[in-house]
């Protein structure tokens, strides 16, 4: 696969080639600083949701994922039981496999008692950022597939109780919500994720 494509005049990364949706996700999010709990709750499910798959399977999915599971609201999710797996395993809107949703409902627990120890999932998460500038890629090469600071908040969480959490997914995760920027050299959109950047307030835990 190339590095960047060009579509409508704008060179982008090729990742995001396969579809509108995909660019629009990629433009207008990916690597986008993000400070809700809930939408960072949200990411990391579905990068769990991801294990396997492509990240385009899951995107397609995303309206009807967040139907289900009451917009990734980690209480609301936290009080589902036997019943509401039985009624997501037959929903073919989403990924059918038991362990990721049995694991969505564990993680809304975790995520409460981040709230409780840190006063946000967010606090917590960005502590892990890495600090300072970072190389910028200019290939696909450059990428990592994981990252010290993916392996210690992947320990972190994973010692707090969560799943799914390794330190490739981690890393896509820190990728998507704008804790490090991965879009490559050339990229139309690496620059506007550098100024959000530069702009965000990172959260403070207690």
């Amino acid at each position: 696969m190339k590095a960047l494509f060009t579509h409508d005049n704008v060179r982008r990364c090729a990742w995001c080639a396969g579809s509108d949706l995909m660019r629009h996700y990629h433009d207008l999010e990916w690597g986008r600083p993000v400070d809700s709990d809930r939408r960072l709750f949200e990411k990391l499910c579905l990068e769990g949701f991801q294990c396997g798959l492509s990240w385009a399977t899951i995107l397609n999915k995303r309206e009807r994922f967040r139907e289900v599971f009451h917009g990734f609201d980690p209480d609301r999710v936290a009080a589902f039981g036997a019943r509401d797996i039985n009624r997501l395993l037959k929903d073919a809107g989403i990924i059918r496999h038991r362990g990721k949703i049995e694991s969505t409902i564990n993680n809304a627990l975790r995520a409460i008692e981040a709230r409780r120890a840190h006063g946000s999932l967010a606090a917590l998460a960005w502590s892990f950022a890495p600090a300072g500038r970072q190389p910028a890629p200019r290939s696909l090469g450059d990428l990592p597939a994981k990252t010290d600071a993916s392996t210690a908040l992947s320990k972190a969480l994973k010692a707090a109780g969560w799943t799914y959490v390794g330190p490739t997914t981690v890393y896509a995760f820190m990728q998507a919500v704008g804790m490090v920027n991965d879009h490559l050299v050339g990229c139309a959109a690496r620059g506007a994720a550098t100024a959000a950047r530069k702009a965000f307030a990172v959260p403070a835990g207690r």
